[in-house]
């Protein structure tokens, strides 16, 4: 069941949390240290899925995992908690939904819309922040209507208009190596905070979503990129460059989740680690 959510958080709970110690202001360079710390701090994971939990975005149960035990989340939980700290600072946030198209093959029917993003309105303009996108976390907002490639601590990034069903959208682009890689395309129009039960309910509950077969985990770093899909690590650097990457032992899956991603690591979370190595990395 789904309570009605309330809008506070523990705002120096949350700050110690992401180790930040800045203004409270809601301007944007307070926008952009936050959405900078908070991907560093909060890694991106699904765990409770694979551990079969199910995962609750009731903001009492997110602030219990992703503040007070340290854990991650995935897009519901991160930005469901950002949305809330934003608004706490004075900031004007609507919460709303996206398409996901990272690394979907070229012609490959389209998706539902499963991302939950938020739009940030300073000073008339709608900014797009999402701490809570993988190995592709955008680290600084963007320009949601503007056409120009926007820097951001972790690389280049464009927002361009496409249509799908005779629905406008706008696609969010990064730049990989000098191609532009499609990450997912926003819809226009804001989402109330119990509208996303029933599609967190679903993404980690159908078979059909990448989340209850295979392990995603991420960690942007002011320095780096970290990323887990089931045991391949891919270290990047901040311009998106392999650093490294191979496949882990079970044993040494447990200590990137532990040393590298900074997850407390429990000792339930072996059987699904050992699973986990022996799906492999997934097509």
């Amino acid at each position: 069941m789904f309570d009605a959510p309330a809008l506070t958080v523990d705002l120096d709970a949350y700050f110690r949390r992401i180790d930040y110690d800045g203004p409270r202001e809601p301007t944007l360079a307070t926008l952009r240290a936050i959405t900078l710390k908070h991907p560093d701090a909060i890694p991106f994971e699904n765990l409770d899925v694979l551990l079969g939990r199910g995962i609750s975005i009731v903001p009492a149960d997110i602030d219990a995992k992703l503040i007070g035990a340290g854990r991650g989340g995935y897009c519901y939980e991160q930005n469901g908690l950002l949305k809330r700290v934003l608004t706490a600072l004075g900031f004007q946030v609507e919460g709303l939904m996206a398409r996901v198209q990272w690394m979907q093959a070229e012609g490959a029917p389209a998706r539902p819309r499963s991302h939950m993003v938020l739009g940030v309105s300073i000073d008339g303009e709608t900014w797009l922040a999402d701490s809570g996108f993988g190995g592709c976390v955008l680290t600084g907002p963007l320009r949601l209507f503007s056409g120009d490639v926007q820097d951001t601590p972790h690389g280049a990034f464009r927002i361009v208009d496409v249509e799908h069903g005779g629905v406008a959208e706008r696609q969010v682009q990064a730049n990989l190596s000098g191609k532009w890689a499609p990450l997912y395309q926003v819809a226009k129009g804001a989402w109330a905070d119990i509208d996303y039960e029933q599609v967190n309910f679903y993404t980690y509950t159908h078979p059909s979503s990448h989340f209850t077969w295979s392990m995603t985990v991420g960690r942007s770093t002011p320095t780096a990129r970290y990323a887990l899909k089931n045991n391949r690590f891919t270290h990047r650097d901040v311009t998106g460059a392999v650093v490294e990457q191979r496949d882990l032992s079970a044993g040494e899956l447990e200590a990137v989740l532990r040393d590298v991603i900074g997850l407390p690591v429990a000792p339930d979370w072996t059987p699904v680690l050992e699973k986990v190595v022996a799906w492999g990395t997934p097509a």
